[in-house]
């Protein structure tokens, strides 16, 4: 049987009630089940919020801001999805919104199965967090998959999901080119937030002293800040070895990765292999005592050593898009931001106006140079910082949240009006408005 757990929620005859499905909760080890949990807490402000998810974990998150949990036992196959769905059918929420990535649902394609058996009608959304690159079964011919999506009747990557949705978002334009594409839908955009955000009451340059002094950071060395899961797909090796090369010229020079290791797609013995490889490489560049590994920080924690940087560097081997969260998170800081170049390149990453654009992946030399650029030019530091700090400036998570429930009240299936018949409570019909100025239009 399912487990709920409620806190008092008020003005519930007037808010919308939203159900966010996520594989796991676990914010520490996966970057999906963050965002959600952020999602929910920026919603909350307007709606009823449900968290809902198949199984648990030692390290879950408890939901906060009078979000509710729905949890069923087992984990995610065929049987725990069927449980699920029957959760979400008693519970009633006027959209059921899947976060999906493969690896946040251990890439079991069962979540791509819950359209099927959730009543007809229901107004389901999916956020595609990754897309085209996966598929289930692999040995399908790809001539055979785009037959049937072509019809919209499966989808290679989510089953029923993406096809069945009454709405799909995308956090980037490659997503999007993609979805339309194969499935010849037009997904809508929405940014990511930042995950870490800076005290607004907070004095930076006391912040700044204080974090050095208690990591033993010279006050005036330059320092560079990597944030992020610490990965090997972060281009992490690179940064150790143009860290090496621009001592010679910056001997201050720091670097900083701020970030734990084990995550959903890096177990504990690779992370621990991984990282043991980092601290080695550091020593044999001879650059062992620069280089600290903070491990995973609290957030607050982790905004505080992001504020005693000087510079970010993101050197990810697939490039850096503006949908990253650590992206968002080092702009929220106000910090000048070196990134490897997407292919294609992210059109909203012009070098040296809103990043330092490395052109090459996995090149310590090219890494080195752009590194280099900042630390030899204020203005161009300036310049960056400002206009990456512009160009995130739409992307918190209120606006975030007011995108989700215009998104939300533009579903138009009829899953609402259905889903409130089967209440027994009173609530506004369908197409009045709800707190916050979003209608969920008639159906």
């Amino acid at each position: 049987m399912p487990v709920t757990r409620a806190a008092p929620i008020l003005q519930r005859t007037v808010r919308p009630r939203i159900a966010l499905v996520c594989g796991n909760l676990e914010p520490t080890r996966d970057g999906v089940a963050d965002y959600t949990l952020h999602l929910s807490q920026a919603l909350g402000r307007q709606a009823d919020v449900w968290l809902a998810t198949v199984g648990s974990a030692a390290g879950a998150a408890e939901p906060t801001g009078g979000t509710r949990l729905i949890q069923v036992a087992g984990g995610w196959n065929a049987r725990g999805v069927l449980a699920l769905a029957g959760a979400l059918r008693r519970a009633a929420p006027d959209v059921v919104h899947v976060q999906f990535a493969p690896s946040a649902f251990g890439y079991s394609p069962a979540v791509g199965l819950l359209p099927l058996l959730l009543p007809p009608g229901t107004r389901l959304v999916t956020t595609l967090h990754e897309y085209d690159w996966w598929s289930w079964p692999a040995h399908v011919p790809d001539r055979l998959w785009r037959l049937v999506e072509r019809r919209r009747w499966w989808d290679r990557e989510t089953l029923a999901l993406a096809p069945r949705s009454s709405r799909v978002i995308v956090t980037n334009g490659a997503h999007a080119s993609a979805v339309r594409g194969r499935l010849g839908i037009s997904p809508r955009s929405v940014p990511v937030g930042a995950n870490v955000v800076p005290d607004p009451g907070a004095d930076r340059s006391a912040v700044r002293r204080a974090v050095r002094s208690r990591l033993r950071l010279p006050p005036e060395a330059p320092v560079l800040a990597f944030f992020g899961f610490a990965h090997p797909v972060k281009g992490l090796r690179y940064l150790i070895e143009a860290l090496a090369t621009l001592v010679p010229e910056h001997p201050g020079v720091r670097l900083v990765i701020v970030g734990g290791f084990a995550s959903l797609a890096l177990s504990e013995p690779e992370a621990d292999a991984f990282r043991r490889e980092l601290a080695g490489r550091a020593r044999e560049a001879g650059v062992a005592d620069r280089v600290l590994m903070t491990g995973h920080l609290p957030s607050t924690e982790a905004s505080r050593v992001l504020t005693a940087a000087d510079i970010a560097v993101l050197p990810f081997t697939a490039g850096v898009t503006a949908k990253s969260g650590a992206l968002a998170a080092v702009a929220a800081h106000r910090l000048p931001v070196v990134v490897t170049a997407a292919d294609p390149p992210d059109p909203e990453l012009v070098d040296a106006r809103t990043a330092v654009v490395v052109p090459r992946v996995r090149d310590a030399g090219a890494l080195a140079t752009g590194i280099r650029r900042l630390l030899g030019d204020a203005d161009l530091g300036a310049r960056v910082r400002v206009g990456l700090a512009t160009l995130m400036a739409d992307r918190g998570w209120a606006r975030i949240a007011d995108a989700h429930l215009e998104l939300y009240g533009d579903c138009r299936d009829g899953g609402a009006e259905r889903g409130r018949s089967a209440r027994a409570r009173a609530e506004p019909p369908a197409g009045a408005a709800f707190s916050g100025g979003h209608d969920f239009p008639p159906t």
